[in-house]
């Protein structure tokens, strides 16, 4: 699975420099995670890094 980011996202950018796998990037909008590169901070961290920070709780697990 891979997480996502929604359209409560204010870009703060509190998550970009948290992603061990460089996933998330700045978008036209908002922040974005590419689902090709996020493992949800699997053999990193034991907790989605990006989620722990976001002041705003708009990072969810993709469906």
């Amino acid at each position: 699975m891979a997480m996502t980011i929604t359209d409560e996202c204010i870009s703060c950018g509190a998550c970009e420099p948290e992603c061990p796998t460089e996933a998330i990037f700045e978008g036209d909008v908002l922040y974005e995670i590419d689902p090709e590169k996020c493992v949800e901070c699997e053999g990193y961290f034991d907790s989605n890094q990006c989620v722990d920070v976001c002041p705003v709780d708009c990072i969810i697990q993709l469906t």
